[in-house]
């Protein structure tokens, strides 16, 4: 089981790695992902806990989906026999205290070219604000409880537990919050 400054510090260690293979200097790095050289340093040293918005920053910057850059946290290999598992206490998590946002990353690194899917959880009144995916990407959102919002290019929609709702996301999209429950769901990205 993993604690937060030991993700803190494979977070880093893996950043600087593919940065390296990137062959991008940290303030290249900054310039493409908007991220100060000085926060790119800390984060890269495990002294910095990124925020769920400089991830996704430093991940398109580098070309990678999100769940690529987290990919060092995935379980180590099969616990018994032929079936991988991955321990709850070993998911990625992402998680933007501003938004009141987390997301949990449940599908292997390997797969990211076809499709991602995540456990989202959102607290009321709380947003998962996106920018547009790659050109054809749709994401398929399940309500397991709660009720959200949807918004994709110029349309919104509410779904409610027990719904599912499919959207483009090549196009500005959110999932957010309503009510006073906090929401829960799956969320898959295919592209």
């Amino acid at each position: 089981m993993k604690d937060n400054s030991e993700i803190v510090s494979l977070l880093g260690k893996h950043l600087q790695q593919i940065r390296k293979e990137k062959k991008l200097t940290l303030e290249q790095l900054a310039k493409k992902s908007g991220v100060s050289r000085s926060m790119l340093s800390q984060i890269e040293r495990g002294q910095a806990n990124p925020t769920f918005g400089t991830l996704w920053n430093l991940s398109r910057a580098l070309g990678l989906d999100m769940s690529e850059l987290v990919e060092e946290f995935e379980s180590s290999g099969p616990i018994s026999g032929k079936i991988d598992v991955l321990l709850a206490a070993d998911t990625p998590r992402i998680t933007n205290a501003q938004n009141g946002c987390t997301l949990s990353i449940l599908g292997p690194h390997d797969q990211v070219e076809q499709f991602e899917w995540y456990e989202l959880q959102i607290e009321p009144n709380g947003i998962l604000d996106s920018q547009p995916h790659t050109q054809g990407t749709r994401e398929h959102l399940t309500i397991l409880q709660g009720a959200a919002e949807v918004t994709s290019g110029d349309q919104t929609i509410q779904l409610n537990e027990g719904d599912t709702g499919r959207y483009k996301a090549d196009v500005p999209h959110a999932i957010r919050c309503v009510g006073e429950s906090t929401l829960r769901a799956i969320l898959v990205v295919m592209g």
